[in-house]
């Protein structure tokens, strides 16, 4: 190819990589759904967008390092101290039984469905164990199941990459090393025990590399995401050069670590990390379905189809029923964690990576690898898209419709605002930082958040499950502007805060954006006064006469839909609704 030609399908990939995840963000639907046609449909149009042209032969190292970060990444999410309770039972019982019956199905299957050797098949099968949040969680978004479900859902999706990606490297080993030769089984569980071996060496190197940059050197959120970046490459090439294809050990033990190691000073939030990701995800959907070629799926379509059929309607439905037999969890839901396992970027990257070495290695089979995977990835991506929202309201297992509203502050006034509002019909959920406001708000009732929220509310890649609006009100401006730009990505609504006085002297209050509840004149200071004179918060239906000199704080629909009135808005009462209101100031003389 021409230097033109190359310039041409490096931009045409980014621009197809981009576009593809933003109309998907629009359309509320996993970028999968658009990714892979987009990316098959650009392979077989045009020459200049396909990675073996582009590349040649390092294509598949960059698929390999650009997974690699990939899993770091996931690793970085997965606080194993919030898997507790009956979620982590549940959850292993899914990640052991998912992973043994769907290797075993596929593997059983697949030589006569592909006509591939069984050591073809059981790669296949390994590749297709995976799940992965990239694909779960826009679709758990989309069909807003209950709290406990969604938990369930995601934390099998997010561990399924890392343990898909170790049986995959081990997996291959134990084919390309033995192949040729008859062996026996104690020479191929060693050379899975080097491969383990050499990728948890690698990762704790890379933690090792990670707490002197991040812990010792105290490095700022961008030379740490650097930092980060060069150590997870550089561990995850050199453990493929001593190993091939150890590298994805490495750097899933790496972001285990760092993860979970108490003392690692991580930057609260990875804006570049996230970003770059992100664009890696894209690159690789669009680069892998590039090379599928309508040749290749034409005689793997049909038992493609049926390979699809079975794992959708046996092979999860017996998962989720040998998982959470006796869990607690009602028939519905147990139905639907039956009814939800597609896979994602995992299966596509470790399929092209595996099956192009496999290919070299002039196995025979391996080229069928790559394009059932492309067909799996977009068959169950489709119908669990397709389907995954009517299946959970038939089932039960829809959020119920409303507003579950996170109020923040302990003052007097603010914990008799939320026994208003709940009063007034909505789920109410509440957090203080001082033990006697935690007491007040238990005394009352209100459902008290746990105490590490904030930290919860700031961690990437987490959120407040849920949570559809929150409410800062503190008796701290600067906490209250602070806490609403750091919460906005986490919660499913909108962040709101009290204003703060017209002459405030606050280091962050007076210059932060944001929605302002109830406009400039009643602010929280006022709000507080107002309270401590007498004025009461009171609920009444909207069609009810309104009393003097009140102000109108919320008015909550008839569908129990909370509308604050704000500095930008002035919500308008309508036949059904009921108000929040806060009462005059009561005159001597009626006391």
């Amino acid at each position: 190819m021409t230097d033109d030609e190359i310039l041409l399908g490096l931009a045409l990939t980014v621009v197809l990589a981009t576009g593809s995840q933003i109309l998907a963000s629009k359309l509320r639907v996993p970028a999968l759904i658009i990714l892979l046609p987009v990316g098959f449909a650009a392979g077989a149009i045009t020459d200049v967008i396909h990675p073996d042209r582009l590349m040649g032969p390092t294509f598949s190292a960059l698929v390999s390092m650009s997974v690699a970060v990939i899993l770091y990444d996931a690793g970085l999410g997965l606080d194993l101290r919030k898997l507790t309770g009956h979620t982590r039972g549940i959850v292993g019982r899914l990640l052991v039984y998912g992973v043994l019956l769907t290797f075993l199905v596929i593997a059983t299957v697949s030589p006569a469905m592909f006509d591939m050797p069984l050591r073809v098949a059981s790669m296949l099968g390994v590749i297709l164990v995976v799940s992965g949040p990239t694909v779960v969680a826009p679709l758990l978004d989309f069909v807003r199941p209950t709290d406990k479900v969604r938990r369930i859902l995601i934390w099998e999706g997010t561990l399924t990459d890392p343990i898909g990606g170790i049986l995959g490297a081990l997996t291959f080993h134990a084919i390309a090393t033995t192949h040729q030769i008859d062996i026996g089984r104690g020479y191929q569980l060693g050379q899975f025990a080097i491969s383990l071996a050499v990728g948890l060496v690698g990762g704790a190197v890379g933690t090792a590399l990670l707490w002197f940059t991040l812990r010792t050197l105290r490095l700022g959120e961008t030379l740490g995401t650097l930092s980060q970046l060069a150590t997870v490459i550089a561990v995850s090439a050199g453990c493929d050069i001593v190993r091939d294809d150890t590298g994805l050990i490495a750097a899933i033990v790496t972001g285990l670590a760092v993860a979970n190691i108490r003392g690692f000073d991580m930057p609260a939030r990875r804006p570049f990390l996230e970003t770059l990701v992100q664009l890696i995800i894209g690159l690789l959907f669009v680069s892998i379905s590039s090379t599928v070629t309508p040749a290749s799926l034409v005689p793997v379509l049909l038992p493609s189809l049926a390979l699809i059929a079975i794992l959708v309607l046996v092979v999860r439905p017996l998962v989720a029923y040998l998982s959470t037999t006796h869990s607690g969890l009602t028939r519905g839901e147990r139905a639907f964690i039956g009814w939800m396992d597609p896979r994602g970027i995992v299966a596509a990257a470790t399929a092209s990576a595996f099956s192009a070495s496999l290919v070299d290695r002039g196995i025979s089979g391996a080229a069928r690898i790559l394009p059932v995977t492309f067909l799996v990835i977009v068959g169950t991506v489709l119908l669990y898209s397709l389907t995954a929202a009517p299946v959970a309201r038939r089932l039960g297992v829809v959020r119920e419709a409303g507003t579950r509203i996170l109020l923040v502050g302990g003052e007097p006034w603010v914990v008799d605002l939320g026994r208003a509002l709940r009063s007034a019909g909505l789920d109410v959920l509440m957090w203080a930082g001082l033990d006697e406001q935690r007491e007040r708000i238990k005394e009352t009732g209100i459902d008290l958040a746990t105490g590490d929220l904030l930290a919860t509310a700031i961690n990437p890649g987490a959120r407040l499950e849920g949570v559809t609006a929150v409410f800062l009100a503190t008796d701290d401006d600067d906490f209250n502007a602070l806490a609403s730009v750091v919460m906005q990505d986490n919660v499913e609504g909108p962040v709101y805060r009290v204003g703060p006085p017209h002459d405030s002297h606050g280091v962050v209050a007076p210059y932060t954006g944001g929605d302002i509840l109830f406009g400039r004149s009643l602010v929280r200071h006022v709000l507080a006064e107002r309270y401590e004179r007498g004025a009461r918060f009171v609920v009444q239906p909207a069609s009810d006469p309104l009393p003097a000199e009140h102000d109108t704080l919320f008015v909550v629909r008839a569908d129990h839909r909370l509308a604050p009135v704000t500095e930008r808005q002035e919500t308008v009462p309508q036949k059904g609704d009921t108000v929040v209101l806060l009462g005059s100031v009561p005159t001597e003389a009626g006391r």
